[in-house]
């Protein structure tokens, strides 16, 4: 039998530098700051939860001048109330929604005001190029209904770190961290002082340019999973799985989204055997025409609305 005879070293040497090119080092010191721990599902929530609504919905939007603008929002459709039967009761209702806008490079302000007393208001500043203040408030004309909150986020080279202050003695903090180049782990706190309850999570996410996936886990009983698989360039496939693991409730989706020259097309459907799908078709510059459909199955609870957007 013939004696097997080793390759040279110079062929060694040439394979090995060869798979280090292929395989770069990564430079865990310079590593991609992560997105905002709220925002870790944030392409699932695009593809899979659309804003669904029912009847007809108008938006017009005027700007005044590069940093201040005007809306108007009209919405007629039908509001389910609470019922002790199965079947989904609805009562016509019909609002209309005044708001106002200034958006800087470094502040943003957002109100809302609406005909059944109910006022929105939010802040975006930044402070520093790191730290940005964020704030959000309600006011109704409900009891205990009303509501406030604060954000500091604080946006490192590699991480990111919020702090939370509410209403209610709610306070929270999260931190998330980037471990790899495509991977980012993150953690939070809160305490809900008026309930008298506390909580803590664990938060994973994995990106490529091909996709996304994410788990979120919290002692509250949440389990959290998505996944996103962008498949080309206009389509993406998106799935979530939600479990509480103290009420065993499960729920899982799938959906798309489709985006074409002129439109974007999203829909998915759940284990609940709802099925929905949310249209946007731009008719002309700054004129959009948007459709929303959602059948309930197993509630028999049949939804359709149409509306317009004017302005950008």
């Amino acid at each position: 039998m013939a004696a097997l005879i080793p390759p040279p070293p110079a062929v060694l040497a040439a394979a090995s530098s060869s798979s280090d090119a292929e395989q770069p080092k990564v430079d865990y010191r310079n590593l991609p700051c992560p997105i905002p721990y709220e925002e870790i599902h944030r392409e699932a929530l695009m593809s899979l939860k659309p804003e669904l609504f029912e009847g007809l919905r108008f938006d017009f939007t005027k700007g005044l001048n590069q940093k201040f603008s005007l809306s108007h929002s009209v919405m007629m459709g039908p509001t389910e109330i609470p019922a002790q039967s199965a079947e989904t009761i609805k009562i016509p209702t019909a609002n209309y929604e005044f708001g106002a806008n200034f958006i800087d490079p470094k502040l943003m302000l957002f109100g809302r005001v609406m005909t059944d007393g109910r006022l929105n208001a939010r802040l975006k500043c930044d402070l520093t190029d790191n730290l940005t203040l964020k704030g959000n408030a309600q006011l109704t004309n409900e009891p205990h209904m009303s509501h406030g909150m604060f954000n500091f986020d604080y946006k490192g080279s590699d991480y990111r770190t919020q702090f939370q202050v509410g209403n209610g003695a709610l306070l929270g903090a999260s931190y998330i961290q980037s471990i790899t180049p495509n991977l980012s782990l993150g953690g939070e706190v809160f305490w809900a002082g008026q309930h008298r309850k506390s909580g803590i999570g664990y938060a994973a996410r994995y990106n490529t340019d091909k996709m996304v996936a994410t788990g979120q886990v919290a002692s509250t009983g949440m389990v959290a999973l998505s996944y996103v698989q962008k498949v080309s360039e206009k389509v993406s496939l998106a799935t979530d799985f939600m479990y509480n693991y103290m009420s065993g409730d499960v729920t899982s989706s799938v959906g798309y989204d489709y985006i074409l020259r002129q439109c974007r097309l999203r829909g998915k459907i759940d284990s609940n055997g709802s099925v929905s799908a949310f249209l946007e078709e731009r008719l002309n510059m700054g004129l959009n025409f948007l459709l929303s459909a959602e059948i309930d199955h197993r509630k028999k609870d049949y939804k359709f609305g149409f509306g317009l957007t004017v302005g950008e």
